[in-house]
């Protein structure tokens, strides 16, 4: 009878030691896959220090914009913002001029998107994108840029096709 009574302990002795491996190994690996996560949505954008102005026909524009100019940072974009200045902006370097899609996933605000050929031209608006649309939005033609700004502003202040765009960023490739 003792025996089994040794026998019975030591089995539970090894139950909870597995028990405790599992635990272990399983809060290791969802710190690990959260520390992955976390480090994959940290981008970090550049503040232009010096704003973005659009020509328009009505005077000038200023924004102050956050640049987007790698894969990473233009994959982020403005998604899970809740907001933004009515005078900020974040400006779109593709690099090259092309066809671009755009889209409002996990994009909180609504926006307006003006799209940018490579002279610094504003080819066209897309007005008031729908937050959390995956819908895609595409340019109106090969461009080299697209800036995002608050939904309604390039209405408000007259932003539209043939304005001039000027900035150290924008120029030609």
């Amino acid at each position: 009878m003792r025996t089994g009574a040794a026998s019975a302990t030591f089995k539970g002795f090894a139950c909870k030691r597995l028990a405790w491996r599992a635990a272990i190994g399983g809060t290791a690996a969802f710190f690990l896959s959260f520390s992955i996560i976390a480090t994959a949505v940290a981008v970090e954008f550049e503040t232009s220090p010096e704003p973005l102005v659009i020509e328009t026909g009505r005077g000038p524009v200023s924004f102050t914009v956050e640049l987007a100019t790698t894969s990473d940072e233009r994959s982020q974009g403005l998604m899970n913002r809740e907001s933004m200045a009515a005078d900020h902006g974040m400006l779109f370097d593709f690099g090259q001029t092309r066809a671009v899609m755009m889209w409002m996933k996990n994009t909180i605000m609504a926006l307006d998107m003006v799209f940018i050929g490579p002279d610094g031209k504003v080819t066209g608006v897309a007005a008031d994108t729908v937050p959390f649309s995956e819908a895609i939005i595409s340019s109106p033609g090969p461009v080299r840029y697209v800036l995002e700004i608050n939904a309604g502003v390039a209405a408000e202040q007259g932003i539209a096709a043939g304005d001039t765009v000027v900035h150290p960023a924008v120029g030609p490739e």
